[in-house]
């Protein structure tokens, strides 16, 4: 087993505490299972980066984003890092999230349904 990267637990820790309107909103739709029985986490370690969600069983992450995020050429690196191990990779507008909810979850939905779980779960 290998040990836990202290620095980046501290920083999930620090994220889940101070996260944004938005993610708040999406979090108390998708969480205790209520989006299709799986199971979503947040701010979790893949690799070097923190996702802000992902289902682990579908591989699918989900990023909330603001403003800062407009062709941010390090978000598509990222992106493209987590599809090449596997991972598929939603990004929302913090406004879609709260303007558009239920539209959103509809989206994650029907990823869910496209995406096979992963055979490792």
């Amino acid at each position: 087993m290998r040990p836990a990267n202290v620095k980046r637990t501290e920083r999930s820790r620090k994220l889940r505490a101070n996260f944004t309107r938005a993610e708040k909103i999406l979090w108390n739709r998708i969480r205790s299972r209520m989006l299709g029985g799986q199971k979503f986490v947040r701010q979790e370690a893949i690799g070097p980066f923190i996702v802000d969600f992902v289902c682990r069983a579908h591989r699918l992450v989900i990023e909330v984003d603001g403003g800062q995020h407009a062709e941010n050429i390090s978000d598509k690196s990222r992106d493209r890092w987590l599809s090449d191990r596997g991972y598929r990779v939603l990004r929302f507008w913090n406004n879609d999230v709260i303007q558009n909810t239920e539209g959103v979850l509809e989206f994650i939905s029907a990823a869910l349904l496209e995406t096979p779980p992963h055979p490792d779960r």
